[in-house]
């Protein structure tokens, strides 16, 4: 018989030693365990849009979920509707000329294809060059998966672009991949086609294959670049684009990246063996969003996020935190006074005192240690209240 007085012993694998969890995840358990205690947390941390997509996009997925045949496995390759919906999606508003059939990957959102690119490009130990402050997924995939992170820096003295001199003087000889995300989060930082020729030439020239994850390019912005504008991008560059932000889908995961014909090969290499595809129903429903009206994008990506930003200004300013008017994107982001020590310091007296849930910049990098982020995807009420309970401080 088993002696189950025996004590046994497992231990995961050792990759989870090079990642903590998700701040997020962890930071939100928090939040419900106060909100449980009745504390009522205003949460303008995470950039989940709170508005719906537009009515023909839901009117779309309800006529394909009722129907009897919709609702069988899918090709990884995507619907041929959705991919030519992804091409005229980009040849409407960046003017770039995609083959639906061999230039285009839907993704379940970007975060998937990060770990897509990542499998199908970079070998364990081999270098992956990460901005900081920058995304956090692409550090811990990275990790995860066993490539070596080489930081490179985004500072506000040189707009939050790559510092193309200082990357120059590293040594390349093993990075394969470059991330890249501009519009940049979190720091607003907005696109401009001089960093994204300096990016093609340096890619070329290196080997190496740049990532450009361009979710917020609808968001506060009157004007829509791609890095695939550049001649000659398709060649050694990739773009990621999602519909969470654009066009109020977050919980839909769609996303999609362009490239070259053989670079979208190895990637479905690599998904076809991960995932069997997404609902009929939402690949259906998508396809029908990127028709969506000019007018329905200003109204919710740039009037809407107007109003909200403005009351985010003055939180900033209430919290003497100094930042660039001219940042585009979901978010605001601002430098903290001197008198905190760091930013964390600054976001846990606004939780605990404030019942605000900010975001410390810390968690994007040391490069953001002094900054904070404050997410417009809340109701104008909501973002008002917590100005109003901010400024009792």
């Amino acid at each position: 018989m088993t002696d189950n007085s025996q004590r046994i012993e497992i231990k995961p694998a050792e990759r989870l030693s090079s990642i903590s969890e998700y701040y997020f995840s962890r930071k939100l358990k928090e939040v419900a365990k106060l909100n449980a205690e009745g504390k009522d947390i205003i949460s303008l941390a995470i950039g989940s849009p709170d508005m719906p997509p537009s009515k023909a996009t839901v009117d779309k997925l309800c006529e394909v979920a009722r129907q009897d045949n919709a609702h069988g496995y899918q090709p990884t390759i995507g619907t041929a509707e959705l991919r030519q919906a992804m091409a005229g999606f980009y040849k409407r508003w960046f003017d770039v000329d995609l083959d639906a059939n061999t230039e285009i990957q839907p993704l379940i959102g970007s975060k998937e294809g990060i770990l897509h690119v990542t499998l199908a490009f970079v070998n364990p130990g081999e270098e992956v060059l990460v901005p900081n402050p920058g995304y956090p997924t692409y550090t811990s995939l990275s990790k995860i998966l066993g490539a070596k992170v080489v930081n490179y820096n985004l500072r506000e003295d040189n707009g939050w672009q790559p510092d193309f001199e200082e990357l120059e003087k590293k040594d390349l000889s093993r990075v394969k991949l470059m991330w890249t995300n501009y519009p940049n989060m979190p720091t607003g930082a907005n696109a401009q086609m001089e960093t994204y020729r300096r990016l093609v030439d340096f890619a070329r020239r290196h080997s190496i294959v740049v990532v450009n994850d361009n979710p917020y390019s609808f968001i506060l912005n009157e004007e829509h670049l791609s890095i695939l504008q550049v001649p000659g991008a398709k060649e050694c560059c990739i773009e990621f684009n999602s519909m969470s932000k654009s066009h109020n889908m977050p919980g839909w995961r769609v996303g999609m990246c362009a490239t070259n014909p053989q670079f979208i090969q190895w990637i479905l290499k690599i998904k076809s063996n991960i995932d069997s595809g997404t609902f009929r129903g939402i690949q259906l429903a998508a396809a029908e969003a990127y028709n969506n009206s000019e007018e329905w994008h200003r109204q919710a990506n740039i009037t809407t996020y107007r109003n909200r930003r403005e009351i985010a200004e003055k939180i900033m300013e209430t919290l003497g935190c100094t930042f660039d008017s001219n940042q585009v994107g979901m978010f605001l982001w601002g430098k903290i006074p001197e008198k905190y020590a760091n930013a964390e310091e600054l976001t846990e007296r606004v939780l605990h005192e404030a019942r605000v849930f900010i975001t410390p910049g810390f968690i994007f990098g040391s490069n953001g240690e002094r900054y904070i982020r404050i997410s417009l995807c809340a109701k104008d009420d909501k973002i008002k209240e917590a100005l109003a309970r901010i400024e009792k401080l």
